[in-house]
């Protein structure tokens, strides 16, 4: 029997009419929480935001219903993102299980893993963070060396990871980490999945430019994680890896332009308030913001027509060109603002705005340097040699 799709125009209107109705009350403080500076802001309440989620039926739009999921189609998930992020959604403390770690087990993992971890993540109740960047494993990801070993029934893991987002709020990690001795490169990796309460993991914030303290090293010193907590086959570590950045330019990016549109508009409002609109230049280059924003959602379309997890010319630009326009959004928040931006902020726009300017210094560098992406959009998309 085919089931019947709710029409889309009906659709959004009831994601907004949902966010309407529970970002006010004890919910009100996290609305439009879900940009930079803002990812350690009542971290409780963003507990209890997943689980009222997870009830709405707002988490596994697209997973299959035999794994909890709706199935919806593709155009009803983009709907619900860019719904979620127009109405002031906060930043999902989930994300990474939600868009990331399930479809990798839905895609890769056994039955048994899949029974056992992706009710935690449908239900808005274990969070989980990645452990990918080491001190010496950044843009050149396959320089991994945290090594882990099978003893006495067990994975056992030694190394330490960095600038792991929300460890300090999660319950598991997946770790990619060298199970075989002496390989090098993307040889010899393994991709577990390791709880953190547990004794020989040891998580340390890393203090930010913004004040808060989103990331942080994850140290494992003999850290353990049963048999059978390995997605995939010992040494098969780097597909999953790769298959599981695949999803990461997935449809959380609309939502996140919903966002830079939401950043951009308290930028026009700081302009007028303080006369930098006057301005030639600044007008500008507001122009100029706007227009790369609505380029950056053209060419987020045609991933998505290539398909969910697509690898094409247009996904291998994407990081490279939303991380630029941010950066530049920053460095023109900062303009505006004058010297009023040079003194720590407390009220919004001009708090926000410092956080852009701080937050995105960083946008060109984590998740592959530009220098990084350039090399890969010449030799992937262009078919150029190795330099």
């Amino acid at each position: 029997m085919n089931k019947t799709m709710p029409d889309e125009q009906q659709f959004r209107a009831d994601v907004a009419d949902w966010m309407e109705s529970h970002l006010c009350g004890r919910f009100a403080p996290l609305r439009h929480r879900g940009g930079p500076g803002d990812e350690m802001a009542y971290p409780e309440l963003r507990r209890e935001w997943e689980a009222e989620m997870a009830a709405g039926g707002w988490i596994g739009l697209g997973w299959p219903e035999t794994h909890g999921g709706r199935d919806l189609p593709l155009a009803l998930q983009v709907a619900f993102h860019e719904e979620y992020a127009r109405a002031g959604g906060p930043g999902r403390m989930g994300h990474i299980g939600e868009t990331l770690l399930a479809p990798t087990l839905i895609a890769h993992g056994t039955p048994e893993q899949q029974a056992r971890f992706l009710p935690g993540i449908r239900t808005g109740r274990v969070f989980w963070c990645q452990g990918y960047s080491e001190p010496g494993a950044g843009s050149d990801l396959a320089a991994i060396s945290t090594r882990c070993w099978l003893e006495d029934g067990e994975w056992r893991l030694r190394g330490q990871k960095l600038w792991t987002s929300l460890a300090h709020e999660s319950e598991w990690i997946f770790v990619l980490a060298r199970s075989t001795p002496g390989s090098g490169g993307r040889e010899g990796l393994s991709f577990l999945l390791v709880p953190l309460d547990q004794p020989g993991v040891e998580i340390c914030p890393i203090r930010q430019m913004t004040g808060e303290a989103e990331f942080n090293e994850v140290f494992f010193d003999d850290a353990r994680t049963a048999a059978d907590c390995i997605v995939g086959k010992p040494g098969d570590g780097w597909r999953i890896a790769m298959a599981l950045l695949g999803f990461e330019r997935g449809l959380s990016t609309l939502g996140q332009q919903m966002h830079f549109a939401h950043e951009l508009h308290l930028l026009v409002e700081a302009a007028r308030s303080c006369g930098a609109d006057r301005d030639v230049g600044v007008r500008r280059r507001i122009a100029d913001a706007w227009i790369g924003l609505r380029a950056l959602r053209a060419n987020a379309l045609r991933i998505f027509a290539r398909g969910e997890n697509a690898t094409g010319p247009e996904a291998l630009v994407y990081k490279y060109a939303w991380s630029n326009w941010h950066r530049d959004l920053g460095q023109l928040a900062m303009d505006v603002m004058g010297v009023a931006g040079d003194v720590p902020a407390n009220e919004d726009p001009w708090r926000r705005l410092q956080q852009v300017f701080f937050f995105s210094r960083a946008d060109t560098i984590y998740a592959g340097t530009n220098e990084i992406q350039l090399n890969i959009i010449a030799e992937r998309g262009l078919g150029m040699p190795k330099g």
